[in-house]
């Protein structure tokens, strides 16, 4: 939930709300007195009242703008946004103040960090199995500096694709051993790098912490291919991550109908 409201005045015009849509960027935005939710706006909305665009909003917003709860689960939220067609919903406490907006972005985001808790519980498992240890886990940020790699070698357009992600962020956390001297990157290496590429010096992550040192089969693997901090990781900016070179292969296998020769070599 985005707690960072943009809202827009119900005595603003349409054309004011045109303008203020158009500059934010957004494909919709609530209109509140104060914090008092009055109706949500679209720029579908805003186009049936072109013809007298000095209109103030209060009198072109729909009533009985569908909201949801702060105590409302994820998955409820995204049934609503799924069934009304709409991608972002007013998150709407019981005095009748918004407290924030849910968006479809914001499910996306939720769905794709819950698959991190699942690869943690794994590997927590296989480790104490292999290893006769306990081990408890924490969830903190830790410094992206000084972790040992045991990937060898990451895809430079899923290194883009990761950027992006965490300049919308989106907060994926990494897996993390906590091991002295040098702790142990599991999974996130391009999290990582991204990261580092972008001065970000923390993210959050997993963190297992061990009732022993011993040395894993992970840390000697990694010395062995010749890893011993992140700038040994080679970027493939020649490669595909197999998830681009899966869709690119999708299409690919798509014939067009017709090509129209502009005279100019294709990309």
């Amino acid at each position: 939930m985005t707690e960072h409201v943009v809202s827009l005045s119900p005595d603003l015009t349409v054309d004011e709300a045109i303008e203020r849509i158009t500059r934010e960027g957004h494909v919709g935005l609530p209109v509140a007195q104060g914090r008092r939710l009055v109706g949500f706006v679209t720029p579908k909305e805003l186009l049936r009242h072109l013809e007298d665009r000095q209109k103030p909003l209060r009198s072109v917003i729909a009533k009985g703008t569908v909201v949801a709860h702060p105590e409302m689960s994820l998955d409820d939220a995204a049934r609503i946004l799924f069934r009304m067609g709409v991608k972002e919903l007013p998150v709407v406490d019981d005095q009748g103040l918004m407290v924030g907006v849910i968006s479809t972005t914001d499910v996306i985001r939720g769905q794709i960090e819950r698959v991190t808790p699942s690869k943690m519980e794994k590997l927590r498992t296989t480790l104490q199995n292999l290893y006769d240890v306990d081990i408890d886990v924490v969830e903190r940020p830790v410094s992206v500096r000084g972790l040992l790699p045991t990937q060898k070698r990451i895809y430079g357009d899923e290194l883009e694709g990761r950027r992006l992600e965490l300049l919308r962020g989106l907060a994926e956390p990494i897996l993390v051993i906590d091991k002295e001297p040098q702790p142990i990157l599991v999974d996130g290496h391009h999290r990582v790098i991204a990261a580092l590429r972008m001065d970000k010096r923390n993210l959050d992550a997993y963190v297992l912490q061990l009732d022993r040192d011993i040395e894993l089969g992970l840390e000697r693997n990694a010395r062995a291919a010749g890893l011993s901090s992140l700038s040994d990781v080679e970027i493939l900016d020649q490669g595909q991550h197999p998830l681009v070179e899966a869709t690119t292969r999708f299409l690919a296998n798509e014939e067009p109908q017709t090509r129209v020769d502009d005279g100019e070599d294709g990309p």
